[in-house]
């Protein structure tokens, strides 16, 4: 039994669940925190029973308070879809400052090693391509999605502030479009809105004219890369995806095909700032971690369609809860 232990921000979400999963298989004892405006119990309910679990329910934006000793922190709580943080905006914001720097505070006193979880979102809409860990972006600051944009941008500065000033280990990771069970159907990104689409027998709907690219990465490879940058000696912002580059319109092809059905692709308004291209170069976590995907898009589709078939049909139809517009 592994006597390491680390607490994990955002548990209850979906990449903060799948963690939670990892660590403890990896025999950590695990604590996990979220405050629940966008987690869901349901994703980590089968660990209450486990010994080496323990969850807390706490805005990490407001303070943080774990009591005994603490080796790891992996920083997952965020809004990380455009309906999110659309919807609640100043909580976007403060997660990734007030939060990030909560989390920092944490991991100084504790002498713990932080892991915080950027996002490809900090290229914006990239002019260059793919995109490679030296390029600075292209973001709007006071656009629609500058709310998570620069949110990221800021939890990366402040975290390599605390890295250079105060010696902390300190751990970056720019996540890529990631995919999985355990997903909400009604986000608003593309691969659960065609699922749902299509499981509920609507048409896909694409914005833009469907030639904008993303690139998706299965949940366990994701979590692969997350676990072996955290344990590795590398302090820059590292990229982790899959760099097999999709255009949506195609995407959707492949979804009402897995479907077995004969829906349409209807096109809406692209949404501003919506970027045209995603793609991650991983050349760096290819020689610094010996990581790559190893899931293809075929088979993790297939996987998180059953997933999204098997939920009663009551979530199909589920609309996204209101969340709290408190701006203290």
């Amino acid at each position: 039994m592994n006597s390491k232990r680390v607490l994990i921000t955002g548990a209850a979400g979906f990449l903060g669940s799948h963690l939670c999963d990892k660590f403890i298989k990896e025999g950590y004892s695990v604590i996990g925190m979220d405050n629940l405006i966008t987690g869901d119990l349901k994703n980590i309910e089968h660990l209450f029973k486990l010994k080496e679990f323990e969850f807390y329910e706490q805005d990490v934006s407001k303070y943080i308070h774990v009591s005994g000793e603490l080796d790891y922190i992996l920083h997952f709580a965020s809004p990380a879809s455009p309906i999110d943080y659309l919807k609640i905006p100043i909580q976007t914001l403060k997660v990734s400052s007030l939060g990030t720097h909560n989390c920092l505070g944490l991991a100084l006193s504790k002498k713990a090693r932080i892991l915080v979880a950027s996002t490809s979102e900090v290229y914006g809409d990239p002019l260059v391509h793919p995109q490679n860990e030296s390029y600075w972006g292209n973001v709007n600051p006071v656009g629609p999605r500058g709310v998570y944009d620069e949110a990221k941008r800021f939890q990366e500065a402040i975290t390599m502030a605390y890295h250079t000033f105060h010696q902390l280990e300190t751990r970056i990771i720019r996540i890529f479009n990631t995919y999985g069970p355990r997903m909400r159907l009604n986000d608003g990104r593309a691969l659960p809105a065609f699922i749902g689409q299509v499981l509920r027998g609507e048409d896909l709907t694409v914005f833009g004219d469907g030639s904008q690219t993303r690139s998706f990465c299965y949940v366990s490879d994701l979590v692969e890369g997350i676990y072996r940058l955290l344990l590795s000696d590398y302090t820059q912002p590292l990229n982790i995806g899959n760099p097999d580059e999709i255009s949506l319109n195609d995407f959707a092809e492949e979804i009402i095909q897995l479907s077995g059905t004969d829906k349409k692709i209807v096109y809406k308004p692209l949404p501003t700032d919506d970027p045209k291209q995603r793609q991650p170069d991983i050349t760096k976590a290819k020689e610094v971690l010996g990581w790559q995907p190893t899931i293809g898009r075929k088979e993790g589709l297939k996987i998180t369609f059953d997933y999204f078939k098997s939920l009663p049909k009551e979530e199909l139809y589920k609309i996204p809860k209101e969340f709290s517009k408190t701006l203290k």
